[in-house]
């Protein structure tokens, strides 16, 4: 592949629903750009994306792929993206590098909720975008209505520059509303001119007036040519069109069939001229060094620096960190320098991706994506640059995962090699969280939903022969005690020699702090029981809190007070004292009316407004209790609720359910409150049943 310069790259990420022709829309780009010299399908597990087994197993996306493309001088760095929810942190990371997005719409499934959360996705990072409505040659595809409905959705920014041509309910062609010219296809990506056919003047000349409009707004002296009654002059329109496009003020709308490479030499052209190259775009860093801010805004002519998006590891490939060159120009012969890590790395050569298959370049120039094999220390997120420009780039914002299950080994003795695998794969998925409770001792895996986990224990499986079974959580229940409990309790053992004599006579009450598991306190009056013995009777209730008598659950919230005892010149011990110590707490605790404490989640629900009744009820039977709720910007409102930790496994399911993927949520653990009887019953009940 050619080397290109900063202004001829064009980083173009595509988003949209799951099945909606992203990967679809890639392969006849790549076709019609020479790239590869048959069109790949998805069906077929054939496509240069979708190059994972569990992806061609699927059919679906999992992870982003590169593909760059070779049009008319320039090169177009194609971030083809999942669209299933499950993955949205792989869509982030890529819009994360890009500097351009094209939300794909199905014109046979029409807008949805995939569509507006890609449109999200570049309101969140502040991309240009444009529409691209594939499957035009379905019999009941519907361009009409998918205009209709971004229109209603989105306003005035919604701008179609074709109108599809159809005969006998077949797209056959198109009309270019800029040049009011129609196009016949006439095989495989190839068109010929005919005249504009009567049926789609109107539409035409609708959309052509709202462009003119949209051009006039750009200066003072457009907008006097316009009121009167001036033409505009098809690169006059092209101009404006490109700077509202850039600015967001303008949102393009293409139509094609990729599966029949119509329309795909349009969008093509349409990336190049009407996208921005690196150089309109900004990004600046943190100099380590100086503490002062880096401009790097991908100016050739400086300190060179890498932003890591992504990471690839393979069994087969290795492992691949996938980088944008920020600012200066990266060679294969570089030595690079990670600040955050302070560690020097040796690249050794340069890449670009396509799909799987990297490809050796000699250099990367800023705004070019590319791929460095093998570093040492380096991760998602850092920043690679020179010792003596150490530069950090801000982190992209990635969504926190919240659903989570128990995982074990399925064979035994393979712990150390399942942990091994978990952890290259949450390098390349940091949506993916493997944690350890010892607390349960369990081993818990975080996701953004189930499809993901799934996923997860198929990879593992396939590439690194490494099988979990998963399973529902324990929930890190605690004890305490509602009332108070007065024990003597005597340690009295003779077997030859010297005996064992500990006594402890010891209130139990409680501390009303449930943050921490224990007061201790002593007012032994007379000797009754030496000070030297104190510390073992503390060390008596340190032990005793970790693992309460009712469920096995640490304890919290109870004072205990040493009042009085006794004690043997001789036999006495500090064992002595510590045993009868856990001997009395274990009474007085199951004498102070004993309880479980369970976990409570603060939650925040974020949905459409519509939803707010059905969202409520479900928080109701999940024993929540709704705090309030706050209208925000876009018609959604956030749902409050103190709902218990227990009733939050399948939530990501249920809500995603209620809301067709509208909503979404997030919790963190707000405190313990005592659990209902027939919980508590239930809980002691099966506690009781694993330890046999």
């Amino acid at each position: 592949m050619n080397n290109y310069t900063t202004d001829q790259i064009r980083n173009v990420v595509l988003l949209g629903h799951g099945g909606a022709g992203k990967t679809s829309l890639v392969e006849a780009m790549a076709f019609l750009s020479g790239l590869t010299n048959r069109l790949g399908k998805v069906d077929d597990g054939t496509s240069l994306s979708d190059f994972d087994k569990e992806e061609q197993k699927r059919k679906f996306s999992i992870s982003t792929s590169v593909v760059p493309v070779e049009w008319k001088g320039h090169k177009i760095n194609l971030l083809d993206t999942p669209g299933y929810f499950d993955f949205v942190g792989e869509a982030e990371e890529a819009a994360g590098a890009a500097d351009a997005a094209i939300i794909v719409v199905s014109a046979k499934a029409g807008v949805e909720v995939g569509t507006e959360k890609a449109w999200d996705l570049c309101e969140k990072f502040n991309l240009p975008r444009m529409f691209y409505v594939a499957d035009m040659d379905i019999d009941n595809a519907s361009y009409r209505e998918v205009v209709e409905t971004l229109t209603e959705k989105y306003g005035s920014r919604i701008a179609p520059l074709y109108q599809p041509i159809r005969e006998n309910e077949k797209f056959v062609g198109y009309v270019n509303v800029i040049k009011q010219k129609g196009r016949r296809f006439i095989g495989l990506g190839k068109r010929e001119e005919i005249p504009v056919p009567d049926y789609c003047v109107e539409n035409m000349n609708t959309c052509r007036e709202a462009l003119i409009e949209a051009v006039a707004e750009t200066s003072e002296e457009m907008m006097d040519r316009y009121f009167a009654g001036e033409e505009f002059s098809e690169g006059e329109i092209r101009s404006a069109v490109k700077q509202n496009v850039i600015t967001g003020d303008m949102v393009p709308v293409e139509i094609g069939s990729s599966t029949n490479v119509n329309g795909i030499f349009n969008v093509l052209n349409d990336i190049i001229e009407l996208f921005p190259s690196p150089l309109l775009c900004e990004i600046a860093g943190f100099n380590k060094k100086t503490n002062e801010v880096f401009e790097a805004n991908y100016d050739f002519s400086i300190a060179k620096s890498a932003y890591v998006w992504k990471t690839i590891i393979d069994p087969f490939i290795g492992k691949y960190s996938l980088i944008k060159v920020c600012s200066g120009v990266l060679k294969g012969d570089s030595v690079l320098y990670n600040a955050e890590r302070e560690t020097e790395e040796k690249p050794g050569k340069l890449y670009v991706m396509q799909g799987n298959k990297p490809i050796e370049v000699s250099e990367l120039q800023a705004g070019d994506i590319g791929a460095i094999a093998k570093l040492n220390v380096t991760l998602t997120g850092d920043t690679l640059s020179t010792k003596d420009a150490p530069i950090i780039y801000g982190k992209t914002e990635i969504s926190k995962p919240y659903t989570y299950k128990r995982y074990q080994a399925k064979n035994k003795g393979e712990e150390d090699k399942v942990a091994q695998a978990i952890a290259k794969l949450a390098m390349e998925d940091l949506t993916l969280k493997s944690v350890v409770d010892a607390e349960n001792r369990q081993s818990l895996i975080y996701g953004i939903g189930d499809q993901q986990l799934d996923v997860v224990v198929s990879k593992l499986a396939s590439r690194y022969k490494a099988e979990i079974v998963l399973s529902t959580p324990r929930v890190a229940f605690r004890e305490t005690i509602r009332k108070n409990s007065d024990i003597d309790e005597k340690y009295k053992k003779q077997s030859g020699g010297h005996g064992q004599y500990g006594h402890v006579k010891m209130r139990f009450e409680p501390s009303g702090d449930l943050e921490k598991p224990y007061i201790f306190e002593e007012c032994v009056v007379g000797g009754s029981v030496p000070k030297n013995y104190f510390p073992a009777v503390e060390k008596g209730l340190q032990d005793s809190v970790v693992k309460g008598p009712v469920a096995g659950y640490p304890v919290v919230g109870v004072k205990a007070t040493l009042y009085d005892g006794s004690y043997h010149p001789v036999d006495s011990s500090e064992m002595a004292f510590k045993t009868a110590t856990v001997a009395a707490f274990k009474k007085g605790f199951l004498a102070a009316s004993p309880v479980l404490l369970e976990p409570i989640s603060s939650v925040k629900v974020t949905v459409p407004d519509s939803y707010t009744g059905d969202i409520m009820g479900d928080l109701n039977k999940r024993r929540g209790r709704v705090l309030g709720m706050t209208p925000v910007a876009g018609g959604l409102q956030i749902i409050e609720a103190d709902v218990p930790a227990k009733e939050m496994f399948d939530y990501c399911t249920s809500l995603r359910s209620m809301t067709g993927g509208r909503g979404k949520y997030e919790y963190e653990f707000a405190r313990y409150e005592q659990a209902p009887s027939d919980v508590q019953e239930a809980e002691i009940a099966a506690r009781a049943a694993e330890e046999k």
